[in-house]
């Protein structure tokens, strides 16, 4: 016999397949038998299957597609001590260091909290209801566990939209965050934390940066949808015989010349559309890269977008392929969770074979052990991608 149930528990459709019964952390609003009254929005619930199982406790909000997010198979409270004892565990996870991830959502247990470190600076992005009711305690956690001596809530992600909340930017201090230079692997970046992109900076691609520059030496670089300019700067550094970064934002572009000139390397950046740019008859004297990166925003915010971006991956990539000198190097990502690894094979096989150009894996490429992959959760597997030797 099921014991009552002490708190609201959403059921799940008799002939729901839904994922949560084999481990992943989410239920959709299609997938339960009923919604629970507004009330329960931004509180904590429990969930059971069709036999009135317990599958475990999570967040709900019935003013999102996603209903509930598992917080644990066991029955617990979004308390102090639980909100706490996540954070602990979470920076217990990391390797040390001033720079870096230290909450990454569902992978960390918080859904919808994500935590970045800019030295002693952190930048909060909150984007579920349940964790917003506690931002302020989230916020006197992070001072206690962490010590900071900042901390911004960057809760301006479009994101939250979709959970009903209203978007924001602020200190837990009150007061405002000033952009500065800040020394991240051995080169000065300039960190505006309150209105840079994402959290200010993009953590997730440190590894690669010297990776890449590895193939840059004597060579001539470009840096397509190049933000700050990281690459580009890395691969000067290097050794690069030209490096040209391209971003259709001029801000990042503003940016990407204000580091170059800081650390004192020869890189040019350009505001300019990819597409066009690599389409121009005034760009294409014939193949005039050895090494080009694409590190482009995602084409695939949703899955129901996914088929035109798969076009759009296709036709960037065929069109690197085709500016690159025979042997050239192809540093090629996605940072989609909707595109899959073996979709971006697919995309790069098929931009191969439409170039006519034979094509190597080099080395394969995947976001740092800092943005924790959860096996059950594809979603949260989102950084991919390819270094390719294009013959």
């Amino acid at each position: 016999m099921i014991p009552p149930m002490s708190v609201p528990a959403f059921k799940l459709k008799p002939n729901a397949n839904s994922r949560v019964l084999t481990g992943h952390p989410w239920v959709f609003a299609n997938e339960v038998e009923a919604l629970l009254p507004p009330e329960c929005d931004g509180e904590v619930v429990e969930c059971r299957d069709r036999m009135g199982r317990l599958l475990g406790t999570g967040l709900c909000n019935g003013r999102s597609q996603i209903v509930w997010r598992r917080l644990s198979r066991e029955r617990v409270a979004l308390d102090e001590p639980y909100l706490e004892g996540a954070l602990r565990r979470a920076l217990a996870r990391r390797a040390p260091g001033a720079f870096r991830r230290l909450v990454w959502s569902e992978s960390d247990d918080l859904p919808g909290v994500v935590v970045d470190q800019y030295g002693d600076a952190l930048v909060v992005q909150v984007q579920t209801l349940a964790m917003e009711r506690r931002a302020a305690l989230l916020g006197d956690l992070l001072a206690r566990v962490v010590a900071p001596a900042e901390i911004i809530f960057r809760n301006d992600a479009p994101i939250r939209k979709l959970e009903g909340l209203p978007t924001e930017v602020h200190t837990r201090s009150g007061r405002p965050w000033e952009p500065r230079w800040a020394t991240i692997d051995g080169f000065a970046t300039w960190l505006d934390l309150m209105g840079g992109q994402k959290t200010g900076y993009y953590l997730d691609q440190r590894p690669q940066h010297p990776v890449v520059a590895r193939y840059c030496a004597g060579q001539r670089v470009l840096d397509a949808f190049c933000n700050q300019g990281s690459f580009g700067i890395h691969a000067a550094r290097a050794g690069a015989a030209r490096v040209l970064g391209l971003d259709s934002a001029p801000e990042a572009v503003a940016a990407a010349r204000r580091n170059a000139a800081m650390n004192g390397v020869a890189a040019d950046f350009e505001v300019a559309n990819v597409f066009d740019w690599l389409n121009d008859p005034a760009n294409k004297p014939g193949p005039a890269w050895d090494v080009i990166i694409l590190d482009p925003p995602p084409f695939a915010k949703s899955k129901s977008a996914l088929e035109g971006a798969l076009r759009g991956y296709k036709e960037i990539n065929l069109r690197a392929m085709q500016r690159l000198a025979p042997g050239g190097v192809l540093a090629t990502y996605t940072c989609s969770h909707h595109m899959q690894d073996a979709e971006l094979r697919s995309v790069l096989a098929g931009a191969a074979a439409d170039a006519r150009r034979r094509v190597r894996v080099l080395e394969f490429c995947h976001q740092p052990p800092d943005h924790p992959v959860l096996i059950a959760m594809p979603e949260s597997e989102y950084l991919r991608g390819y270094i390719l030797r294009v013959e």
